[in-house]
């Protein structure tokens, strides 16, 4: 029988000779993929008829091979699926047995069956018995940014990113980049996107992000990344505190800090660096190899005196460079009166009186109910006041308008507070030659002190409260202030009553101080009187 017969036989019999016949196919059961991703299926098949034009195809199951577009084939002109046209292909070739497909940019309604097909001029085939399963599965891969461990202050750097695990014959996507650092796009390729950084200090520890849109999906998978900018200190800043109580002032220039003597302060140095500055404090301005006073942040000054006045010098160094902030400490303190200091010269009463105060104070003169200040002179009084750094001096000279129980006070102040001293002059014989006597020291006592070694009574009476200075006539107001009474005259018992004029005393301000008395003319006392001359008085503790 010839070879054309057997071929017909099948026919014959009422049945293709296709179908009668099963041929093998070699290709993977089940394909997962990722979404927006490509895929090769590897297909071979065996076929013995290949008279004439033949073609393969794929068709996803359930597709009738007569009337259903495939959605691959080499056919020419061949109408394919509308879902996979332009990305399912057919890489094979019928002469070699090679049936793989490569599917691109693949979408999850891509997941299903396909089967493989084959049509000659005289036969056809569909592999139903070997079919594979497409599964997709959502993107999870992420765009690959290799991160720098830093990038220093004002140096451009270059930031790619990168898709490797996409492939070339799909869509190209879609890169962008969102950034708070300057920035400019750089060389771009179709799987990855260049971005030129230049970072400053406020750039530090913000965010990169590289965002991919696959176009034909409308994926979009992102990775953000943060930046480490290294920078030399700025914004260095001294904070003052007293205490646990918050920070009084905060310093970013430098500046002077007036504080009250005796106070307790707390400097603590802050700067913002990276890596982090190592902070020193310097007395005054550091120089080569100056020695610190203290490495921490924290400069503790438990006292402050005049021993602390001058300059205090923070310095913050990194690796990357170094700044300085200067803090100059004033040591200011209520008025510490010195005097008065009185003396009888040329028929008339000088007094003296000095201050010592930061601010330097101001002096003046309390006469009875008036008020003397300044430099000022009329017939019956002069003032002279001067000052030099800290200190104030004043002088008052008395010639006329001294009377019994007169006061006199010297009164030194700031805004800090302030202090006063008074002195009594007290009436001595009806009208002595030199006038009238400070104390009281009648004529018909004078022996008697002398054979005694009579000691004036400094009788004090010290005051400081808590509130700021308003006036010196409201004592209750002054801050630090303090008043002094002289009493020049007689030792007296403790409950005797106090001088006209004289404020009450309590026991418990009382201090007792001792004056010595230098005659220089003595007289012997006549039967009428005495006459009695004091040149100096000088005060002992």
């Amino acid at each position: 029988m010839c070879l054309l017969q057997l071929l017909l036989l099948p026919v014959l019999w009422g049945a293709p000779l296709a179908r009668v016949l099963s041929y093998p196919l070699e290709l993977p059961e089940t394909v997962t993929v990722q979404e927006s991703l490509c895929v090769l299926v590897p297909c071979r098949f065996s076929y013995p008829w290949s008279l004439g034009t033949s073609y393969m195809f794929w068709f996803q199951k359930g597709a009738d091979t007569a009337h259903d577009p495939p959605v691959a084939t080499n056919k020419p002109e061949q109408k394919l699926h509308e879902r996979t046209r332009g990305r399912f292909f057919l890489l094979g070739d019928f002469r070699t047995k090679n049936c793989s497909l490569s599917i691109r940019d693949v979408s999850m309604g891509d997941s299903g069956t396909y089967f493989f097909h084959v049509e000659t001029s005289f036969s056809e085939h569909s592999y139903l018995d070997k079919m594979f399963s497409l599964k997709v599965t959502a993107l999870i891969h992420k765009p690959h940014i290799p991160i720098p461990e830093t990038l220093e202050s004002g140096c451009p750097r270059n930031l790619t990113c990168s898709v490797p695990w996409v492939c070339e014959q799909g869509t190209p996507p879609i890169f962008s980049w969102t950034s708070a650092a300057l920035t400019s796009l750089g060389p771009k390729t179709l799987l990855s996107s260049v971005l030129t950084l230049t970072p400053w200090p406020q750039d530090h520890s913000t965010t990169v992000t590289c965002q991919v849109m696959f176009p034909t999906t409308g994926v979009i998978v992102e990775r953000t990344i943060q930046l480490n900018v290294t920078y030399a200190p700025q914004n260095v800043a001294i904070s003052i505190f007293q205490g646990n109580r918050p920070a009084l002032e905060t310093l970013q220039n430098a500046s002077s800090l007036p504080i009250l003597e005796g106070q307790a302060l707390q400097l603590l140095c802050v700067a913002d660096s990276n890596p982090p500055a190592q902070l020193t404090w310097f007395r005054g301005s550091p120089a080569l190899n100056a020695t610190a006073i203290s490495s921490t942040a924290i400069l503790e000054l438990p006292g402050v005196g005049t021993a602390e006045e001058g300059e205090f010098t923070c310095r913050a160094q990194n690796p990357l460079g170094s700044q300085y902030l200067s803090l100059s400490l004033s040591v200011v303190y209520p008025p510490q009166l010195l005097g008065p200091s009185c003396s009888w010269e040329d028929g008339g009463l000088h007094c003296s009186c000095s201050s010592r105060a930061q601010p330097a104070p101001s002096l003046r003169w309390r006469l009875g109910e008036g008020l003397l200040e300044g430099t000022l002179s009329n017939a019956s009084y002069m003032v002279t006041s001067s000052s030099a750094g800290p200190w104030a001096n004043s002088s008052l000279s008395l010639s006329e308008g001294l009377s019994s129980g007169l006061s006199l006070s010297c009164e030194a102040l700031n805004v800090h507070g302030a202090q006063s001293a008074r002195v009594l002059l007290l009436p001595g014989q009806s009208q002595p030659r030199a006038g009238w006597v400070l104390g009281a020291v009648g004529g018909a006592g004078f022996m008697v002190l002398l054979s005694l070694s009579l000691c004036l009574v400094f009788r004090v009476k010290t005051r400081r409260e808590t509130q700021p200075v308003q006036s010196m006539d409201d004592r209750s107001q002054v801050v630090g202030s303090g008043s002094r009474e002289y009493q020049f005259g007689t030792d007296t018992p403790a409950d005797s009553p106090a001088p006209a004029g004289a404020g009450p005393i309590s026991q418990d301000e009382c201090q007792l101080h001792y004056a010595f008395l230098r005659f220089h003319k003595l007289k012997p006392q006549g039967r009428e009187g005495m006459d009695t001359e004091y040149s100096e008085i000088r005060t002992h503790k």
